[in-house]
């Protein structure tokens, strides 16, 4: 899958914009990013349409590319799963249910439930690609959602106060009849609360897929800590909503796939940083079914070293 947004959501995107003055969304954004950053909710920070469509130029490239590489992943650890029906929860402008949509064929609808308003009257603007989509405003907190073979909640627990999010995914887990998939920022925060989600939903009779390749405690202690990086194109008005100059950003996220008995299979192992290659051969930290492992490919070892060369940061091993 491609991080890039699909032709038809960047052209719906595009068509938002017209006439609208950059300088205005730019402000917007700055705003916005300043509010979230200080923890404010999207109830707070997203208080009309203007403020919706800044953040969908300034974000939405991002957070759909993020679902882009999980969907793909959870994919290919569940290749016989045909979800018809999608839950994303929390859905913002609907980028998440886009990348599901392109990740899975089978996907017919899709319901949008967010507590913000002008998110849902853009989600609807922006469209749906090949999904009948309904759209409910409700809480999250309220951790009841209608049941659905697929639940997705990108970007949305960091919305929830701490003692409330264990309901949430209490709640989400309830809704889903195949797979929960959980995205956060990829930062000590948004990892903290992926693993209390995994224990939660481990607990409940859950498999969990990915990233993790073993259902034991995370070997991961801090500073440290499980996250990964898809890298994105920036368009120009991308660029000039958060003023940057590179061409290109790198979105970090954490993760988690959970599965309902019977559904698919973990990987082996996980590359968990960016493999370090130099002229003996190339080094991979993983994570395994045993804990942490350094392994070093010798470049003596041509099948091996080729192998090791074609895999990247969060690959499966």
């Amino acid at each position: 899958m491609t991080p890039e947004l699909p032709a038809a959501l960047k052209a719906a995107l595009e068509a938002e914009l017209v006439g609208v003055s950059r300088r205005d969304l730019g402000e917007r954004r700055a705003a916005a990013t300043a509010a979230y950053r200080a923890g404010g909710t999207s109830s707070a920070v997203i208080r009309g349409g203007e403020d919706a469509l800044a953040y969908a130029l300034a974000r939405l490239p991002a957070t759909y590319a993020a679902a882009a590489a999980v969907f793909a992943e959870a994919a290919a650890r569940a290749p016989g799963f045909a979800p018809a029906s999608l839950l994303d929860a929390g859905c913002g402008p609907g980028g998440a249910s886009w990348a599901a949509a392109a990740a899975w064929p089978s996907l017919t609808s899709a319901t949008w439930f967010d507590a913000s308003a002008p998110f849902l009257d853009l989600a609807r603007r922006l469209g749906s690609g090949p999904l009948a989509a309904t759209a409910v405003r409700g809480d999250l907190r309220s951790g009841e959602f209608p049941a659905t073979d697929l639940v997705v909640a990108s970007y949305a627990l960091a919305e929830i106060a701490p003692a409330e999010q264990a309901r949430v995914v209490d709640g989400l887990w309830a809704a889903s009849r195949g797979l929960l998939i959980v995205i956060e920022p990829g930062t000590p925060a948004g990892w903290a609360r992926l693993l209390a989600a995994r224990e939660a939903l481990m607990a409940a009779g859950a498999q969990i897929l990915a990233p993790c390749p073993h259902q034991g405690a995370c070997p991961l202690s801090a500073p440290d800590w499980c996250h990964f990086a898809v890298r994105l194109p920036r368009s120009r008005d991308h660029r000039l909503a958060k003023a940057a100059d590179a061409p290109f950003e790198d979105e970090k996220f954490a993760y988690l796939v959970a599965a309902r008995p019977g559904i698919g299979t973990p990987a082996p192992a996980r590359v968990l940083a960016r493999p370090r290659a130099g002229k003996p051969g190339i080094e991979l930290k993983l994570c395994t079914p045993v804990g942490l492992e350094r392994r070093f490919v010798a470049r003596r070892a041509k099948a091996a070293h080729a192998a090791a060369r074609r895999l990247g940061w969060g690959d499966s091993l």
